[in-house]
């Protein structure tokens, strides 16, 4: 179907409420489908103390709720700024056919929302992260890949 504006101008007409209302960040994301949004989301990182509850995540799990699947193929995603890097592996697992954003990382950036410093730590080793990250009981933790790959009856993503 295509980029459609009305549906941009509800995700951004969003993102202003939750800035005015609802105690959200700026952020705003729509899940379409068919020509219908079936999912709705805005930032509530700070209201909810959740800091995954960016508008893409909401919208993704407020899509897949609707639906009652964990995919979303055929869909569109509508949000108001270019995904971090979080949101951008939600949706990639979620699998829409397209995404669509208004503002870009750098419009995030001067606005208070840098998240240029995640992009830069996915490049590096986990040795030379920020955070300390190692590998521990890699062998201990095969079984459960082992149980994965055994089991008949699975549901696979």
């Amino acid at each position: 179907m295509g980029f459609e504006a009305k549906f941009m101008q509800e995700a951004i007409a969003l993102a202003i409420q939750s800035v005015n209302e609802k105690n959200g960040g700026p952020f705003a994301a729509l899940v379409v489908k068919d020509g219908k949004v079936i999912g709705k989301g805005h930032n509530t990182v700070t209201s909810s103390y959740d800091p995954t509850a960016h508008a893409e995540v909401n919208a993704i799990r407020d899509a897949c709720q609707n639906i009652q699947d964990f995919q979303l193929m055929d869909c569109d995603i509508y949000t108001t700024c270019e995904p971090c890097p979080m949101c951008l592996g939600a949706i990639y697992w979620a699998r829409p056919k397209a995404i669509y954003y208004a503002s870009t990382k750098q419009d995030a950036a001067k606005a208070g929302f840098d998240d240029q410093f995640i992009y830069d730590e996915i490049e590096l080793t986990p040795r030379k992260r920020k955070i300390h990250t190692e590998n521990q009981m890699r062998k201990s933790a095969g079984s459960v890949f082992e149980a994965w790959a055994s089991k008949l009856d699975k549901t696979k993503y």
